[in-house]
C-alpha cells in the first residue's frame, strides 16, 4: 500500500520560515513527478510548487516564487518544500502528491498519489 506523510507544519509569524518533508512508502517515486498542494480555508486547492523525476524542471505558482522550493531525494523517496517569508495569505493545508510518470504535472487530477496534508497557519 502507498503511503505520503506529510511533517513540518504548524504555527508561525508571519515573516517566518517552515520546511514541510513528505515521506513515501510503499512505492519509489524517483521516476515521477512530485508536487506540493495547499488548500486555503473556503477555497479551492491549488498547486504551490511541483518537480519533475530528473529532477530538471520545477513550476512555482507566481504567489510563491522566490519565497518557496521544492526539492527532491530520489535516494531517500522524499520530497521537501521550504518556506521562506511567510504570508498570512499562505496559510492552508498543505498536500503532498506524486504523479506516475516523469513529466511535469500542473494540475491536482494529474496526481495519483496524495498525502493527508499538514496544516500551515501564518499569524499576522
Amino acid at each position: 500500500q502507498v503511503h505520503l506523510v506529510e511533517s513540518g507544519g504548524g504555527l508561525v509569524q508571519a515573516g517566518g520560515s517552515l520546511r514541510l518533508s513528505c515521506a513515501a512508502a510503499g512505492r519509489t517515486f524517483s521516476r515521477d513527478a512530485m508536487g506540493w498542494f495547499r488548500q486555503p480555508p473556503g477555497k479551492e486547492r491549488e498547486i504551490v510548487a511541483a518537480m519533475d523525476w530528473n529532477p530538471g524542471s520545477t513550476y512555482y505558482a507566481g504567489s510563491v516564487k522566490g519565497r518557496f522550493t521544492i526539492s527532491r531525494d530520489n535516494a531517500k523517496n522524499t520530497v521537501d518544500l521550504q518556506m521562506n517569508s511567510l504570508e498570512p495569505e499562505d496559510t492552508a493545508v498543505y498536500y503532498c502528491a506524486a504523479a506516475l510518470g516523469g513529466r511535469l504535472k500542473l494540475l491536482w487530477p494529474d496526481y495519483d498519489y496524495w498525502g493527508q496534508g499538514t496544516q500551515v497557519t501564518v499569524s499576522s
